[in-house]
């Protein structure tokens, strides 16, 4: 049974059985309210409805009962109403004022009150709770945005009515991939980004992109998570070749309808190792080649002064990432947000933050994936690090002399637009022993400044020489800490090289003597 149906059918029997008070929890009244039309359809009982633009009407037929447009105006029509006839219902879709003890709420029970001694029903649209002795005088529902399945429904309805108009390209297995990403935002909202599909005269597969570029932009200014824009062209990540091949087999899973198999989608990785191998460039590099936006959840801002006020603010967080998918969720340094969780220096509020966040990593179905990273092992949780938490666990270490290679001649590439000669590179690479990747990024980019100050003809062997020389890398001043690392990672990751972790000891750098 569909959320729909089952709302439908609750809806009913609460009608049937002249509850005197019905809240309904749902940012879509268009949609409650054509649902209530089909649920008085089978009931012989009249329905009025009252909406600021059309003030109080018949529900089934909208023949206008009360030209009063005023909420306060429909609530004192609707009291005269229940005194005077029997089985009226009455539907408010603007009252407000109605969360706490109130005038408002106060004024509302006593009409409620009145409508149980009349087998009267008022219902209530709202998006906001409801004042507790309010509500305990009747029933609660809610409306969830479509599923999947509804959301499919609504795309094939608006595609099938211009089909004979326009050349329209999405066979069934695209628009099951549309209603994936369009989940999660109203019935009217998927109208309307479908209408703006079709005000190009036609709908192909290269759409699916602005689709999920157009819900983006629903979300654009919901706080709790921050927009990250990513541009392909300055994402290549060298080495990785363990986590690259995982992610190319489990990037179609992430939009696949997996509900037969009674399997998730993906629900991301955590990424630990040495500072400065990519942890952070890999996050921003799966978003830009699965072509999903990338949103990142700064766990420092989450922390209020109040007690409650961090759970809050990371519930809230966790949604919008759930309404913005499918999408990728970046949380850099994972460990910093929770280190209080192992002291309990905070007054228990990192462990009530790694418990919530757990359980809507582990309960959520929302096509959100998370890649987490982390540098100081020591700090994580250990229920974080619980095999099913995340899909994987993933060891980034220092590059391997052939990863080295690869991420070189991608930063030569693109600050000089020029290939390096193969004796040049390997001196390179021997001369890089035990680098980060930001330490090969920041020994090319002087390369790269003083070519722009000087000129390309500055560049010459010896400049790449110094450069590299002198750059002392984490693995040299701290190389206990490196080794800690890794050994932490033997036992618990999977090397994202797809390499043994730490296999080949680092070898001491030879110093070279360079004139000029």
């Amino acid at each position: 049974m569909s959320d729909t149906t089952e709302f439908k059918a609750t809806l009913t029997r609460y009608l049937k059985a002249r509850i005197p008070f019905i809240s309904i929890r749902s940012a879509e009244r268009a949609r409650v309210l054509d649902l209530m039309r089909e649920v008085v359809a089978t009931l012989n009982a009249p329905v009025y409805v009252h909406t600021l633009s059309q003030g109080t009407r018949e529900l089934a037929t909208g023949r206008s009962v009360n030209e009063d447009r005023s909420a306060a105006g429909a609530v004192d029509f609707a009291s005269q109403q229940f005194a005077q006839r029997q089985n009226l219902s009455v539907v408010l879709t603007e009252i407000s004022d109605i969360e706490d003890d109130t005038a408002s709420a106060r004024h509302l029970l006593d009409v409620v009150m009145l409508a149980a001694e009349h087998s009267g029903v008022v219902v209530v649209i709202t998006t906001k709770p409801v004042w507790g002795q309010l509500q305990r005088a009747g029933m609660s529902l809610a409306l969830s945005y479509p599923t999947e399945d509804e959301m499919h429904a609504i795309i094939r309805e608006n595609l099938d009515a211009y089909r004979s108009h326009f050349p329209i390209e999405w066979d069934a297995d695209d628009e099951r991939r549309a209603a994936a990403i369009l989940a999660g935002i109203s019935r009217i909202e998927a109208e309307n980004i479908i209408a703006t599909l079709l005000a190009n005269g036609r709908v192909s597969k290269a759409d699916m992109v602005e689709l999920m570029h157009a819900k983006d932009r629903i979300f654009a200014d919901i706080s709790g998570i921050e927009r990250v824009a990513v541009r392909g062209t300055e994402l290549n990540v060298g080495g990785l070749g363990g986590l690259k091949s995982w992610l190319d087999k489990e990037r179609p899973l992430l939009t696949a309808d997996l509900r037969e198999r009674g399997i998730r989608p993906p629900r991301g990785v955590l990424l630990v190792g040495v500072p400065g191998c990519g942890k952070s460039l890999s996050a921003k590099a799966i978003a830009a080649n699965w072509g999903l936006p990338l949103y990142r959840l700064d766990l420092s801002t989450i922390h209020g002064q109040y007690l409650g006020q961090s759970e809050s603010r990371l519930k809230d967080a966790l949604a919008t990432a759930d309404h913005v998918s499918p999408c990728v969720l970046w949380i850099d340094e994972i460990e910093k947000g929770l280190a209080g969780a192992q002291g309990g220096g905070d007054g228990g509020t990192s462990t009530r933050l790694v418990g919530q966040f757990l359980y809507w990593l582990q309960e959520a179905r929302a096509r959100v994936f998370v890649v987490a990273t982390a540098n100081d092992v020591s700090k994580l949780p250990p229920e974080l690090l619980r095999r099913g938490r995340f899909d994987e666990l993933f060891f980034v270490d220092l590059p391997t002399p052939q990863e080295r290679r690869e991420i070189i001649d991608i930063y030569i590439q693109r600050g000089l637009k020029q290939a390096m000669p193969e004796e040049l590179m390997t001196e390179l690479v021997e001369l890089s022993d035990g680098f980060a990747g930001s330490d090969l990024e920041s020994a090319v980019r002087e390369v790269v400044k003083q070519a722009y100050l000087d000129g390309d003809a500055a560049v010459t062997p010896d400049l790449f020489r110094r450069s590299f020389i002198n750059v002392v890398p984490l693995s040299k001043t701290a190389p206990e800490q490196i080794e800690n690392i890794r050994a932490w990672g033997r036992e618990r990751a999977v090397p994202a090289s797809g390499q043994p972790i730490g296999a080949a000891p680092n070898q001491p750098r030879p110093r070279r003597q360079v004139l000029g």
